[in-house]
């Protein structure tokens, strides 16, 4: 049977222990290495009552001591404990999370963190020494949509009978607990398709509510939703097909992303040749394991197939529906 990110031996540590911390992401962390010392034999520990923070940056890398993403990792990723994040602003707003393109870059030796920020010479993103990054802030409990979370949440589970009933009577506690497993389920989630080669951003790190995942696209412009592009006519077979692989690869796995539309795909020509990239995982939903999986798997087929008829590629969603449904259910 294949890794379920839900299952509770995959949680580790209880939802609660990892992800109920409500200091925001950005804030100074105390008892952190100062990373002027982080290879010597007394380290130094910043101060509590001063600020950990440089100020060309908005912080120090928050690298040190957050979960990391799969390996082998991209040669892109800059794991420099002295490397510096700045927030550029926000490139998206929603519901359960904000996303914000980030900075991380390594001050070069005679472009010190604190005087006009870095050298312009390693601006390039994605190279060895800067990169640009999406930062996807979630929600603390108390701020967040739960609106839709019922059906999702059906077959998750975590080891703590207290959690699980605070959770299915929506307590303030079962709201903590519901935001965090919305938070560890796409990391999780997105470090396991990253791993099976589907096409999905690289994870970089968690850290509390924060995730840091590769920027799609190129030259510091994220690439456009599928739903703000109007492609010719002539890729749209090949975009289709993009789009089957993945979903029909995902069904291998038991898994539909569970709110799939042209609003959750990217469309990345950076390379040259259009790519489809599917983001947004938190609410992948087990096709078996729920109750509603089928109905969930049903509506992305449906959506995205109707996407692609009405921009002039005509598909049948129930062909692509009964597809993905045999291949969820050949494992059994």
């Amino acid at each position: 049977m294949p890794h379920n990110a839900f299952d509770g031996q995959a949680l580790g540590r209880s939802v609660h222990d990892h992800y109920l911390d409500d200091v925001p992401a950005s804030a100074p962390r105390r008892g952190r290495r100062s990373p002027a010392h982080r290879d010597g034999d007394d380290p130094v520990f910043a101060v509590d009552s001063e600020p950990d923070r440089p100020p060309a940056g908005d912080r120090w890398s928050s690298w040190d001591g957050a979960t990391h993403g799969p390996t082998p990792r991209p040669d892109w990723v800059v794991t420099d404990l002295g490397a510096v994040d700045e927030d550029l602003g926000v490139l998206k707003t929603g519901k359960e999370a904000d996303v914000h393109i980030v900075r991380r870059w390594v001050p070069a030796p005679d472009d010190p963190v604190g005087t006009d920020g870095p050298d312009p010479s390693h601006g390039s993103p994605h190279d060895d020494r800067s990169v640009l990054l999406a930062a996807k802030r979630y929600r603390p409990a108390t701020n967040r949509l739960f609106h839709r979370d019922a059906g999702y949440l059906e077959g998750r589970r975590v080891r703590k009978s207290r959690e699980n009933r605070a959770m299915a009577t929506r307590t303030a506690f079962g709201k903590q607990v519901i935001s965090g497993l919305w938070a560890f389920a796409e990391f999780e989630t997105l470090s396991t398709l990253w791993k099976e080669g589907l096409p999905v951003p690289y994870p970089v790190q968690m850290d509390g509510r924060e995730m840091l995942m590769e920027l799609v696209g190129a030259d510091g412009q994220a690439a456009p939703r599928l739903a703000q592009c109007r492609p010719d006519r002539g890729v749209l077979p090949d975009l289709f097909e993009q789009l089957r692989e993945a979903m029909l690869r995902l069904a291998e796995l038991g898994w539909a992303h569970g709110d799939l539309s042209p609003h959750n795909v990217l469309l990345d020509d950076a390379g040259g040749t259009p790519r489809l990239v599917l983001i947004d995982w938190p609410q992948v939903v087990d096709v078996i394991g729920n109750p509603h999986g089928p109905e969930f798997l049903e509506r992305d087929a449906r959506v995205m197939c109707e996407w692609f008829t009405r921009r002039g590629f005509e598909v049948d969603h129930g062909v692509l529906f009964g597809d993905l449904m045999a291949a969820a259910t050949a494992r059994w």
